[in-house]
């Protein structure tokens, strides 16, 4: 614990805990629409983004989140007018983000930062990226719990949310600014290739547990906190990489709910049968009378 008295550990410690609130809190939505691999993509085009900061000397993060929100909204728009296919869409965000991003890295002169973008680097986070982190995170939250019901409705079937009058072309645009928004501020914390294990895992876990999207949301944002302040913390003792300790134990988060709710049906279903045999007098009375 005495690492955490040093300033750049509470600013990963607060990075970090901040994200894992906002990530499951939109990945909850990009699950329910089965695209839970679009924060990789996004992820991509960030890294262009990263690249064109740094070689114009500009703060990389806001930069990057101003191209990925242009490029998500792209690829929104696109699919929308089904122009092409959701899988096409994505293949051209992998593969033309990583090219731009790693060219432009290439030409800024400034290739060792490309690994703090790549696989995350909490304890280099600065003041300032981490004032843009807070602001933008709170934000997203709170986007994503005021809007829940309208968000549910077009993830869930988005031509009765059409038909109810919900505007779903703005809606499918917001989630996409925020995807890509969220994307990026959380690639400072486990990087571009593990962004959407933090927006993913905690909602897979949740939903082993839970039945109701509310319920599933709240424990998702409960697991996504865990893993973030337990991931850092283990980073510090173990001197480890803060990004992929933080996703680690997400995904021992998941096993572990994961086994305990399998048990926990297992034992249920033992136990109702013997209720059973209770019922039998009853039925012998009724078939004598």
């Amino acid at each position: 614990m005495e690492l955490f008295q040093y300033p750049y550990m509470q600013r990963a410690l607060i990075g970090a805990l901040v994200i894992g609130l906002a990530a499951p809190a939109l990945g909850i939505y990009l699950v329910q629409r089965r695209l839970a691999l679009i924060g990789d993509g996004v992820g991509h085009v960030a890294l262009t983004g990263v690249g064109a900061g740094l070689l114009l000397n500009h703060s990389p993060v806001l930069v990057a989140v101003i191209v990925a929100s242009l490029g998500a909204i792209t690829i929104e728009l696109v699919r929308a007018r089904g122009r092409t296919s959701g899988d096409l869409a994505l293949a051209l965000l992998f593969y033309g983000g990583i090219a731009g991003g790693v060219m432009l890295v290439g030409l800024s002169d400034n290739t060792r930062a490309l690994n703090a973008y790549l696989f995350g680097s909490l304890t280099t986070i600065s003041p300032g990226d981490l004032t843009t982190i807070t602001v933008l995170g709170a934000a997203i939250l709170v986007t994503m719990l005021a809007l829940r019901p309208a968000l549910f409705a077009v993830c869930h079937d988005e031509e009765y949310a059409r038909v109810s009058g919900l505007p779903v072309r703005t809606l499918n645009l917001l989630l996409a600014v925020a995807t890509a928004v969220t994307v990026t501020i959380a690639m400072r914390a486990v990087g571009v290739l593990l962004i959407s294990a933090l927006m993913v895992v905690p909602v897979a876990a949740a939903q082993q547990v839970t039945r109701g999207f509310r319920g599933t949301m709240a424990a998702a944002m409960a697991l996504g906190l865990f893993a973030a302040g337990s991931g850092v913390y283990v980073a510090a003792n173990a001197n480890t990489a803060p990004g992929a300790s933080v996703v680690l134990m997400a995904i021992a988060s998941f096993a572990v709910v994961a086994l305990g709710g399998t048990v926990w049906r297992a034992l249920r279903r033992r136990a109702a049968p013997a209720a059973a045999p209770a019922a039998e007098p009853h039925e012998v009375v009724l078939h004598r009378s």
